[in-house]
Parts: C-alpha cells; sequence; structure tokens
C-alpha cells in the first residue's frame, strides 16, 4: 500500500475527515518512481471509477509534473468531507488502495474555498 504522509503535521487526514464542512478540494500528491507511473495510473483510474460512483463525488482531475518531474496531482472536488470519509473508508476503496506498491508515497490533504 502506498504511504499516506501529511503536507501538514498539525492536521493529518483523518482529522481532516473529522471536520464537518464543505463543499471540498482533495489535493494529494503522489510521488511515483517513473518505472512505475503507467501502473500506477492504471490502478489510479479504478480507483477513480469507484469514487465517481460515490455519493458526494464532484469531480476529480490528475496532473503530472513537469520537467521529468516523478509528482502526480489527483485534484477532486467533493460536496462533503463525510462524503469523502465514507467513500475513503468503503471496503472496496482500501481493498484497491492496498494494489499501490509501497515504494509510492501519498500527500493527500483536504481544502475549504476562502474568498480572497
Amino acid at each position: 500500500m502506498a504511504k499516506l504522509q501529511s503536507l501538514d503535521p498539525n492536521t493529518p487526514i483523518f482529522a481532516q475527515f473529522k471536520e464537518k464542512t464543505g463543499p471540498i478540494v482533495l489535493a494529494n500528491t503522489f510521488v511515483v518512481p517513473k518505472e512505475r507511473t503507467e501502473a500506477f495510473l492504471a490502478l489510479f483510474r479504478r480507483q477513480a471509477e469507484f469514487m465517481k460512483a460515490q455519493p458526494g463525488f464532484v469531480s476529480l482531475q490528475m496532473h503530472k509534473g513537469t520537467a521529468d518531474s516523478q509528482l502526480l496531482m489527483n485534484v477532486a472536488v467533493w460536496e462533503s468531507t463525510e462524503a469523502l470519509a465514507t467513500a475513503f473508508g468503503n471496503p472496496e476503496f482500501q481493498r484497491l488502495a492496498a494494489e499501490s506498491p509501497d515504494d509510492i508515497v501519498s500527500y493527500p490533504h483536504v481544502f475549504e474555498q476562502i474568498d480572497v
């Protein structure tokens, strides 16, 4: 399974799941060894199909770092943290997530929009 790391050590992803807010954006940055990129994307597509069918899902986009970067970033919009947490905790999603190789690192973080 991919290693989950926190971008902000004060607010790990599971603490963020407890916040009752929405709509939210999940920005999940993955460090993927180059030789695993295609296999990772194939697995991610299966995970994304599952998530797209879950209540509260709005949209997602995958982005690739430029200049030969090893980074991929998923940006997903959800109606609420509750919807995301429920989908993430689903046994079927957990089974799919367990298929990720151990040398992939994931940095998920939940954001809410603010006015600027």
